[in-house]
């Protein structure tokens, strides 16, 4: 009969990834917590008793989880037994009790596992138990690991020696690192030893920005505007960046004069972006028409081409965003094959593009991009049910007669609520129609827009409301006009 308390069935049922299996799992067990708890009051006896009446995997791995706190004159045997169990799961619980002895006695024993055995797991949790010593006389034991292929079984012998940091001998092999193999290696020990010191503090608060920027369009190229934008301006970046010469309003030299264009303006993006806030970059591989039927199309593959540009600049890459289009919104590109079925000539429609998500380089985590809100601003920034669990968004393209690659909506709503908080300022560099203004303002964000096609600038006007209890009111300027404002 299984022994499973009423408490831990509710637990379970309640956890919103458990399912109705794993459940199931838990009755079938012939231990229960209280059985564990019993054994442990018993001392090392009463658990070996308890471990070596137990004739499965699941029952063992069970016990050896919730065995909790143990004093450090606890004796270890039993746990040492199940070191060379068949199952991984067994030997990795047992390294883990082992390793809340801490005791110096075991360090021969912890090498030994990290040399011979053949999980992975199982290896970096016995580096980590050598670690959790904190005994200068464990860094010879952690210094030897450094040496080892696996750069996961390193970065947790880096873990443990990094408590010693300013002991000349750890201070120097950790130093060596800088030119190991594995670039997650190399980023700790550039981060710990090798940084430029503490980043330049920004000349506002994390939240604010700076208001002659606020709900501003500029047309101009955004060049030439965002020389007189100043560092850390920006919350959010969301835009799409003019097609390569598939369209009348985008003619460059040259596909390499286009990918040195993009490079100049995401890098004073760069510049210009709050500590490790985000950019969203929504591109597609285009196509460039033949001019006759004696020559070919051409399709250059930009996403994958910008990404590189963006890692040079110190953009970090977080996600990739597929945003799927049906099928009967996009040009027909498979209608000769058809026909023909002739393999090679096979060309799919394109029914997809890229919302590629970035992060400006930083040491500190998200949770630090947070914290600078209030409590209020967290809360009414919340994003609501129905949020897009997936990286699949199906939304339907807009175009209209003045514009034919217009932002959905939706697709600027999503990026918006998902990325940034009520209150900061989003930017778009490429305006177009202006959506992403417009949709950030109306989910309570501010935003500053440039655009170089007046006629663009123009059709963006036209969606101007005049209301003069604005705060801010949305401002329409030249050029000449913003450098103005921001000097």
């Amino acid at each position: 009969m299984a022994k499973v308390t009423a408490r831990k069935l509710k637990m379970i049922s309640q956890a919103p990834k458990q399912t109705a299996q794993m459940i199931e799992k838990y009755k079938e067990l012939s231990v229960s917590r209280e059985d564990v708890m019993t054994a442990k009051a018993d001392g090392p006896d009463g658990l070996a008793k308890l471990i070596k009446s137990i004739g499965n995997s699941g029952d063992l791995v069970f016990v050896l989880e919730n065995i909790g706190t143990l004093p450090s004159s606890f004796e270890g045997d039993c746990f040492i037994d199940l070191l060379n169990h068949e199952n991984k799961d067994v030997r990795l619980w047992a390294v883990k009790n082992l390793g809340k002895l801490k005791s110096i006695e075991l360090l021969p024993l912890f090498e030994k596992i990290v040399d011979a055995e053949p999980n992975t797991i199982v290896k970096r949790e016995a580096v980590s138990s050598i670690g959790r010593m904190r005994m200068v006389d464990a860094i010879p034991a952690l210094t030897h690991i450094l040496s080892n292929p696996d750069p996961k079984i390193v970065c947790q012998a880096i873990r443990g020696l990094l408590v010693f940091k300013g002991n000349p001998d750890v201070d120097s092999h950790l130093k060596e690192l800088v030119n190991h193999e594995n670039e997650m290696v190399v980023s700790i020990i550039k981060k710990e030893y090798f940084s430029e010191g503490k980043q330049k503090k920004a000349a506002l608060p994390h939240t604010e920005t700076y208001p002659f920027l606020i709900n501003v369009v500029v047309n101009g190229d955004v060049r030439d505007v965002l020389k007189f934008v100043p560092d850390d301006s920006v919350h959010l970046t969301f835009t799409s960046p003019p097609y390569y010469n598939a369209r009348d309003y985008s003619i460059y030299p040259s596909y390499e004069a286009y990918l040195k264009f993009l490079e100049e303006v995401f890098l004073e993006t760069y510049r210009i972006t709050k500590e490790g806030r985000f950019l969203v970059v929504n591109t597609s591989p285009v196509i460039v028409p033949r001019i006759s039927r004696a020559h070919s199309s051409k399709r250059y593959p930009i996403p994958f081409d910008v990404h590189h540009d963006l890692i040079k600049m110190g953009w970090e890459f977080i996600d990739d965003i597929v945003w799927m289009k049906p099928e009967y919104s996009v040009k027909n590109r498979i209608g000769g094959f058809q026909q023909h079925r002739r393999p090679l000539a096979y060309k799919p429609n394109s029914v997809t593009e890229y919302l590629m998500v970035y992060r400006k380089q930083t040491s500190k985590l998200i949770d630090w991009n947070i914290h600078q809100y209030d409590v209020e601003t967290l809360d009414k920034s919340k994003v609501a049910d129905g949020y897009e669990t997936t990286n699949v968004w199906q939304i339907c393209p807009k175009s209209d007669k003045v514009h034919s690659a217009i932002f959905p909506y939706e697709l600027c709503k999503r990026v918006i609520e998902y990325y940034s908080f009520i209150g900061d300022l989003v930017f778009d560099p490429f305006g177009g129609s202006g959506t992403v203004g417009r949709t950030a303002k109306s989910l309570d964000r501010k935003f500053f827009m440039t655009e170089k096609d007046p006629q663009y600038f123009e059709y963006m006007k036209s969606f101007k409301k005049e209301n003069l209890f604005e705060s801010y009111p949305t401002r329409f300027l030249s050029l000449d006009k913003f450098k103005e404002t921001a000097l």
